[in-house]
């Protein structure tokens, strides 16, 4: 995000962001099928988020809920987050074996762009479990982890 009018603009310092976004997460977004807020209350760098996706009607991810990990390395929001499923899910962009979201699979984290947040994140990975290509993959057993 950058602040500014005319021809000037100021980059916003990413600890401001983060709160920013913390304070979003924590408010609770759109519907509520999608919440994130920081892992560790005590981490001063903000680094270890937690996020929550409550599948999307008529997939095999409805009603589910998955957990999910995200880490905003120093170079935030300059460079995207590493995204991780903590719950297990079978997903054409997540790594079967460890859960990461590979950014070569995954739109938004491939083409990462400043202005884009955890939230923007969150909704799209749920947006691609209602994709034609993920709505009825066969799921892993509910409840069951990376």
């Amino acid at each position: 995000m950058t602040l500014g009018s005319g021809g000037s603009s100021v980059v916003v310092p990413r600890n401001f962001r983060l709160l920013e976004e913390l304070e979003r997460g924590e408010k609770g977004i759109g519907d509520g099928t999608v919440s994130y807020g920081m892992d560790d209350g005590d981490d001063i760098y903000m680094r270890s988020w937690t996020g929550t996706i409550i599948g999307p009607h008529n997939t095999v991810h409805e009603g589910r809920i998955y957990q999910l990990k995200l880490f905003c390395d120093k170079d935030y929001p300059e460079k995207s987050p590493s995204v991780r499923f903590h719950s297990r899910i079978n997903m054409t962009c997540v790594n079967h074996e460890t859960g990461v979201v590979e950014p070569k699979k995954f739109g938004l984290l491939a083409n990462w762009q400043r202005e884009y947040t955890m939230e923007d994140i969150l909704t799209q990975l749920k947006k691609e479990m209602a994709a034609h290509h993920n709505r009825k993959l066969v799921q892993p057993p509910e409840g069951t982890y990376f």
